[in-house]
Order: structure tokens, then sequence, then C-alpha cells
């Protein structure tokens, strides 16, 4: 059974191992195509992008993921309420307190970025504080607390630029392959139509590891958030609030949907097929069920 300590250590290695494996992928791809068209250029640039991919992934993906929502850092002065909350139940976390940023978005949500406790940021979103009561959002950054402590938010906060890379890399290696057909070597038609394979499957690998760093440590949070409030019945009316709001988010997509505490997509966008081949999150009927029955 997976408690806070085994899934911290999980995640510090799940991180690194994941870096690595889309290293050596992009590295792989460089490979490939420096063979295909006969130049080894491509295969030393593709070692700096791996390189430079991995650096920017550890130290600045979070900002990357603060732009990318468009959140704006607020203070006490913006926010006393919300600072207060926050602030108090980082101590009875025993975590530092961490930077509070709001997106102007009309849905109730929120998620948590950074690379380790000392450098986390706490995202809710507009409608989160106009339509939780307090026990509710206590139990929202209570659960967004508790991945910051298991250290769910490095790797969920990395998976972002990593995936997004090796999907450039792929589309740019398949677009390569079409334009330049004229240069390819003869005789090789099984390679070719093996690399090309590859390169398509490639952002679908990195999706599907996406969404395996996902789902187990939603109901850990949960479970760890209810302990940090003593009341799970405030996280659990928090998610069905959230789950039946209709509003769209405007800045959700495939890349970070598996950051925000639920699902952000609706209506249509949540029944697109390609939105449940990423799907990230467990049901929420699921993580009320269980909170509840921890009453």
């Amino acid at each position: 059974m997976a408690n806070l300590y085994s899934q911290a250590d999980s995640n510090i290695r799940r991180t690194w191992l994941l870096m690595i494996l889309l290293m050596v992928l992009i590295i792989s791809f460089g490979w490939f195509l420096s063979y295909l068209f006969d130049s080894w250029i491509v295969l030393g640039v593709a070692i700096v992008w791996s390189l430079l991919m991995n650096f920017f992934a550890y130290w600045y993906s979070d900002k990357m993921v603060l732009q990318m929502v468009r959140a704006k850092e607020v203070t006490m002065d913006d926010q006393p309420e919300l600072y207060r909350l926050t602030e108090n139940l980082a101590i009875a976390a025993g975590l530092p307190m961490p930077r509070l940023y709001l997106m102007e978005e009309k849905q109730p949500n929120a998620f948590a970025t950074g690379r380790d406790e000392k450098h986390a940021a706490v995202v809710v979103t507009r409608g989160l504080i106009e339509r939780l009561d307090r026990s509710e959002l206590e139990g929202v950054i209570a659960h967004e607390l508790a991945h910051i402590r298991n250290k769910d938010i490095l790797i969920g906060t990395v998976v972002i630029v990593l995936v997004g890379a090796v999907t450039m890399v792929s589309n740019l290696a398949l677009r390569m392959s079409f334009l330049q057909g004229g240069n390819r070597r003869e005789g090789n038609p099984l390679g070719i139509v093996i690399g090309l394979i590859g390169l398509i499957l490639a952002p679908l690998a990195a999706a599907l590891i996406k969404a395996s760093v996902s789902r187990r440590r939603e109901f850990l949070a949960d479970a760890s958030g209810a302990l940090i409030t003593r009341y799970p019945e405030g996280l659990a009316s928090a998610l069905a609030k959230i789950s039946d709001d209709s509003h769209q988010l405007a800045r959700a997509n495939n890349s970070n949907a598996h950051l925000f505490i639920a699902s952000p997509f609706r209506g249509q966008s949540a029944k697109n097929w390609t939105t449940k081949l990423f799907a990230t999150h467990p049901p929420v009927e699921e993580r009320i069920k269980r909170l509840m029955e921890k009453k």
C-alpha cells in the first residue's frame, strides 16, 4: 500500500528515469535521421537538444507552465483570506508557504507546480474562489499541498516540457522524412517504414507515460489532504462542485490537463476520443466515495 514516503521516493526515481528515457529516445531519433539523411549534424543537434530539454524541464518547467496558463501571482493584499488559509494549511502540513497564483477562469479548478517544497506554487482559478465555501476551499488547497509534500509536482510539471519536446521533434522529423523523400537511402525500405512508425508513435508513447504518472497519485493526494484538514467532506464537496460546473477552461489542453485537481474538460471536449486517450484523472465519483469512507 502506497504512503506519502514511498510515493515521494518513487516520484523522484521516476522523474529521473523519465528524463533519461526521453533523452535516449530523442538521441535515437537523431541517430536514425542522421543515417536517413546521411548527415551526422542531425545527431549532434539531437544530443544538444536532449540535454537542453532536460535542463529547462528541471529548472524552468514551472515558469513555463505558469506562463502557459497565464497565471498571475497574488499576495496577502490581493487575496487575504486565500493567503491566510493557505498559510495555515502549509503550517499544518509542515511545508513552507508556497507562492499563490490566480487564473482568471470561471471554471473552479486548481493545481500545484514547482520542483520542490521550497520552489512550489499553488494556482487557483477565479471560479474556485467564488464558488467554494471555506471548508471546500481548504480541502482543495490541502490536496495541492499534499501533491507538494508527496513530490508529485516535479514529475507532473517536467512531463509537460518533455512530452512537448518529444512531440515537437517527432513532428519535425516526420515532416522532414516526407519533404526530403528523394534523399533517402535506396534499398532499405523496411528501415524507413520502421522509422516512420516510431516517429508517429513517439507522441502517443509520451502521452501514455504522462497518464501513468497521474492517476494513482490523485487518490493519495486526496487522502493526504483529508489528513491535513481532518475534514474529508470538504474536499468531497469541492470535487462534486468542480465536476458539475459547465464552464470551459480556456487554457487547458492535453499537455497540462493532468496537473489540475479534476479534469478541466467539459461537454463535447470531455467526450472527444483524444481527450479520453490522454485521460489522467480517476473518476470523481470514485474519489468522493473513498473520501467519504474516511469519515
